[in-house]
């Protein structure tokens, strides 16, 4: 039987404040979602003056981060290029970028996601969130 690491509460805290430090220092109005492999919500955090909407676009990002074990960007980018039929996809609904997926030891072990502003900008406050628990 394989084992792996699991997100705890202090993984948490420390992904969504390092998030949270991004978005501040840029003055990026935010949400912040963090999910467990199975894509269950564990942690959303919709920053002062983040669209209502941003809450749910990134809990999807992340949930389809986690689900897929890749970054929502190769799923935007594929739509993009034609594949359009990917849209039709069970399950996922963050087809956008900004959700990237928590590795630990070559496990995916959830995803954060992100939305509030460009896509690009998204994806790095994510990054930020992943990197604050990885490295």
């Amino acid at each position: 039987m394989k084992t792996k690491p699991t997100l705890e509460l202090a993984d948490l805290k420390r992904a969504a404040a390092a998030a949270e430090a991004l978005a501040l220092q840029r003055g990026w109005a935010v949400s912040i979602a963090i999910v467990d492999d199975g894509g269950h919500l564990l942690w959303l955090q919709r920053l002062d003056g983040a669209a209502p909407v941003s809450a749910s676009i990134s809990a999807a990002k992340a949930r389809t981060a986690a689900l897929g074990r890749r970054e929502t960007k190769v799923y935007e980018d594929m739509i993009n290029q034609g594949r359009t039929s990917f849209l039709s996809a069970p399950l996922i609904d963050g087809l956008l970028e900004g959700g990237v997926p928590i590795v630990v030891d070559g496990q995916s072990i959830g995803a954060v996601g992100v939305s509030g502003v460009k896509s690009t900008e998204d994806a790095e406050v994510a990054r930020a969130a992943v990197t604050a628990i990885t490295a």
